[in-house]
């Protein structure tokens, strides 16, 4: 089989983790192999680089930069690797996510990121100008004050979880921004729904996009 590439975004409180699952047990049963992973993270480098970036105090650009040397590794030592394999990848975020937090919620600025993700997602496996994308990305667009009311009292916060509600309309509105630049890419999921509605609109999508059969 072709490998598949796809990930899952949206606002802490989303429930992306949720459905991640989900997917994961549908692939399955065609019989896929299937990598479960997630950004930052996914490697004993990036996961020491993801501990860093959601704790400590730092300045955008730091931040930035430790999140897509941790996308680097992950590339090259679990993505591609597993998309060579013919494996399905399903991550819990990736670039878009940086383009939402670091770019719209810090307000740092877009270009640099745009060259950031050039140069780190080159991949020679698709081509000389080939730039490393999810195949397709569910998008959880819920609105933040619910996604605050699903947080509360739910564990202790990281630096991202614990910013005020007008940081996540932010994040939220640069997650819009990247679906309307790429909307072949992005499945847009309303994530205010039950979880058994949720997940039938996420099915519904992935089928008309060819993921699922």
């Amino acid at each position: 089989m072709k490998g598949l590439f796809v990930s899952f975004e949206g606002i802490d409180g989303a429930g992306k983790s949720t459905h991640i699952d989900a997917l994961a047990a549908a692939l399955r049963a065609q019989g896929r192999t299937v990598v479960l992973t997630r950004e930052p993270g996914g490697t004993p480098l990036a996961e020491k680089l993801r501990a860093l970036a959601l704790n400590d105090a730092m300045d955008p650009l730091t931040e930035a930069l430790l999140m897509f040397a941790a996308r680097r590794d992950h590339l090259l030592q679990v993505i591609e690797p597993a998309l060579a394999r013919g494996d399905a990848v399903l991550c819990d975020r990736f670039t878009d996510a940086t383009f939402a937090y670091q770019g719209a919620g810090r307000g740092f600025d877009l270009e640099v990121l745009a060259t950031l993700e050039r140069w780190v997602q080159s991949v020679d496996a698709i081509g000389k100008d080939g730039i490393r994308q999810p195949d397709v990305t569910v998008w959880f667009d819920l609105d933040p004050a619910v996604a605050a009311q699903r947080l509360a009292g739910a564990r202790v916060p990281d630096k991202f979880e614990s910013q005020p509600q007008a940081f996540f309309a932010r994040v939220a509105a640069g997650y819009a921004a990247r679906a309307a630049a790429d909307p072949r890419r992005f499945l847009r999921v309303r994530a205010d729904q039950a979880r058994e509605a949720v997940w039938r609109e996420v099915e519904a999508g992935l089928r008309a996009k060819g993921v699922l059969a």
